[in-house]
C-alpha cells in the first residue's frame, strides 16, 4: 500500500519472499521448516541468562518460562507481525508465544550440552532441505538478505498457509497485486541471468 515505509509495507515483503519461493516443492519444504526452526531457535534462547527470574515469585513462570531474550526474540516477531497486519499479525503473535512457552517447557527438561547439539543438527536438517528446494526445484539461490529472510518468512509462510487454506487477504486486491509483483521480480531476475549469459 501506498505511503507505507518499506519496513512495514507488507506487499513488497511477500512480493520478495514470494520471488524466491515460487515453486510448489520449495514453498512445501519452507512451510514445514520455518516455524520448527523459529521454535529451535527458542529452545537455545532458553539457555541465555534470563533478564530477571520470576520462578519463585509467580507459580506462571514456575514451569520453565524466564523473561529471557527468547521471550524478547518472540515479542519481536509478533510486534512487527502486528504492526505489518493487525488480524494475521495478531494470529502469527500467538502462534510466536506458544513457541515460546513449548521452546521453554522442551528445553527446562534439557541441558545445555544437549540442547545446542539438538538444535544445531535440526537447524543444519532445515536449512540443508531448504538449500535442496532452491537449488532443484526453485533453481534460485535464496535471498541474500539473512536478517529480513529469520524476520519475514515465518510471518510470509503464515499468510501464504491463510491465503491458500482460507482465502485471507488483508484488504481486497492484495494477492492479485502480490503476483503481479513476484512475476515483475521474476522477469527481473531471469532478464539479469539471461544478460550474465550472454
Amino acid at each position: 500500500m501506498k505511503g507505507k515505509s518499506e519496513l512495514f509495507d507488507l506487499e513488497k515483503h511477500l512480493a520478495f519472499y514470494g520471488a524466491y519461493h515460487s515453486n510448489t516443492v520449495n514453498k512445501l519444504i519452507h512451510i514445514f521448516s520455518v516455524w520448527p526452526m523459529f521454535f529451535a531457535f527458542l529452545v537455545l534462547f532458553y539457555f541465555v541468562p534470563p533478564v530477571y527470574d520470576l520462578s519463585d515469585k509467580m507459580i506462571f513462570f514456575s514451569y520453565g518460562l524466564v523473561l529471557n531474550f527468547g521471550l524478547l526474540f518472540a515479542m519481536i516477531h509478533a510486534l512487527l507481525y502486528i504492526c505489518l497486519d493487525k488480524k494475521a499479525g495478531s494470529l502469527a503473535a500467538l502462534l510466536c508465544f506458544a513457541c515460546w512457552i513449548g521452546a521453554c517447557a522442551l528445553a527446562s527438561k534439557l541441558s545445555f550440552s544437549v540442547a545446542w547439539k539438538a538444535v544445531l543438527a535440526f537447524q543444519l536438517f532445515c536449512f540443508g532441505t531448504q538449500a535442496l528446494g532452491h537449488a532443484i526445484w526453485e533453481k534460485r539461490a535464496p535471498a541474500e538478505d539473512l536478517v529480513l529472510a529469520i524476520a519475514m518468512a515465518p510471518f510470509c509462510v503464515f499468510l501464504e498457509v491463510l491465503q491458500t487454506v482460507f482465502g485471507y487477504e488483508p484488504y481486497p486486491g492484495f494477492h492479485a497485486s502480490v503476483q503481479a509483483n513476484i512475476e515483475v521480480e521474476i522477469k527481473n531476475w531471469q532478464s539479469k541471468n539471461q544478460k550474465k549469459i550472454s
